[in-house]
């Protein structure tokens, strides 16, 4: 199966990471784990801190997907 790359290529289906859960392109951070943040009141600017590889756009990207 090949990779999938969505939402300006920034969230990643690869079934070699996570089990083939949408990931944020080029790591191993999931989207889910990210809407689960943003779900809990947690701020942008406060994922992006405690993720360094991260950018808004991609957290918009995740929201997007």
């Amino acid at each position: 199966m090949k990779n999938a790359k969505h939402q300006n290529n920034r969230i990643e289906i690869n079934p070699q990471k996570l089990g083939g859960k949408p990931v944020i392109f080029g790591t191993r951070i999931a989207v889910e784990q990210i809407l689960r943040l943003l779900a809990k009141g947690v701020p942008t600017e406060e994922i992006i801190t405690d993720f360094p590889n991260l950018t808004k756009a991609d957290i918009l990207a995740a929201v997007a997907y």
